[in-house]
């Protein structure tokens, strides 16, 4: 197992599933350090020993997004600052989004604006029944604007998407899954996640790697473009080692042990 303590993270490392836990009591808040801490820890989610993510806060929120106090202090800024600043955090989630490894969002308690836009950009959001999800950034005058419209949208619908940021309405675990925003309603998140990322543990990570990406260009591309992505991206696991295990092991009638070569 290894640890690396942050200011305002908890990063671990066990038998391939990296944790990143925010750790900005009392309601970890996206502040400037936790946008650069995070930032450094998505090298860690990079490395080679990593096969899964987990991205997670604590019982009693997962995040209320950015600092208050970044905005007042972006008062002072120019247009040009204040975007170099924001820049910071959306190159970390479309780093999260782009890898090639799954990254699992646990959200329990409190996870709005930008906390909300970090699950976004993760691939699989797990909730508790009674999280509370939502955008309230028109309370200051603002729009979710580092995924919060554009991620969103591909998730619940435009019209779902502007009625919950207009209105600021916070939804709870089991209305977040019936809209798509969540895929999975766990009592524990932080176990179901655990749970979840033990099982990818046994799957073949390139597959995974590669499904992501087409999916993820499916999502942003016209049906054409991403049907070559997809026949390009099966041709090249044809070849790997993990495929010829999958196979050897399906005429032997026994668990494949995939070594995502």
């Amino acid at each position: 197992m290894t640890d690396q303590s942050y200011e305002t993270l908890d990063v671990s490392v066990t038998d391939g599933i990296a944790t990143v836990r925010l750790a900005n009591p009392p309601v970890n808040a996206i502040s400037r350090t936790v946008r650069r801490e995070l930032a450094d820890a998505v090298d860690t989610l990079r490395e080679d020993r990593v096969r899964v993510g987990i991205i997670l806060g604590n019982a009693d929120v997962f995040s209320v997004g950015a600092d208050v106090g970044l905005f007042e202090k972006a008062q002072e800024w120019t247009t040009a600052e204040f975007r170099s600043n924001s820049r910071v955090l959306g190159r970390t989630f479309d780093a999260l989004e782009s890898m090639e490894k799954p990254i699992i969002a646990a959200i329990d308690g409190t996870c709005v604006g930008g906390g909300l836009e970090l699950a976004l950009a993760c691939d699989v959001r797990i909730a508790a029944p009674d999280a509370r999800l939502g955008f309230p950034e028109h309370n200051i005058g603002l729009i979710p604007g580092l995924g919060g419209c554009s991620r969103f949208v591909h998730l619940v619908g435009p019209g779902t998407a502007k009625d919950m940021i207009f209105s600021g309405e916070l939804i709870d675990g089991e209305r977040a899954r019936t809209i798509g925003l969540v895929e999975r309603v766990a009592d524990d998140p932080e176990s179901a996640a655990n749970d979840y990322a033990n099982d990818m543990l046994s799957r073949p990570p390139q597959a995974l790697g590669l499904a992501k990406r087409v999916v993820n260009s499916a999502r942003d591309t016209d049906t054409r473009t991403a049907g070559v992505l997809e026949s390009l991206a099966q041709s090249t696991l044809l070849k790997t080692e993990d495929h010829d295990e999958g196979v050897q092991a399906f005429r032997e009638d026994r668990d494949p042990e995939f070594t995502g070569k």
